[in-house]
């Protein structure tokens, strides 16, 4: 996790075997309370337990702090650029 100033700026969460509506809550929970100094945060949703988790991250979630998604060279992690 790279950090500047003593707080995060990049946060890991991991939503294997949650439900796509419990991965979605949760991703809403987290970018809701994140600290304002957060930058980025890398979601694992997997891909080889099909592509329900990453379709939901990928196309699906929506919240005022999501800056961009990037795609990552692993398939199963969607890395999010919040806003400042």
């Amino acid at each position: 996790m790279a950090q500047r100033g003593g707080k995060p700026r990049s946060m890991e969460v991991d939503i294997h075997g949650m439900s796509q509506e419990q991965a979605k809550k949760r991703l809403e929970q987290l970018l809701t309370r994140a600290d304002p100094s957060l930058e980025e945060l890398v979601v694992i949703h997997g891909h080889n337990g099909g592509h329900a988790l990453r379709d939901m991250v990928r196309l699906r979630l929506r919240h005022r702090r999501i800056a961009s998604k990037l795609l990552s060279l692993n398939p199963g992690v969607t890395r999010i650029i919040l806003k400042k």
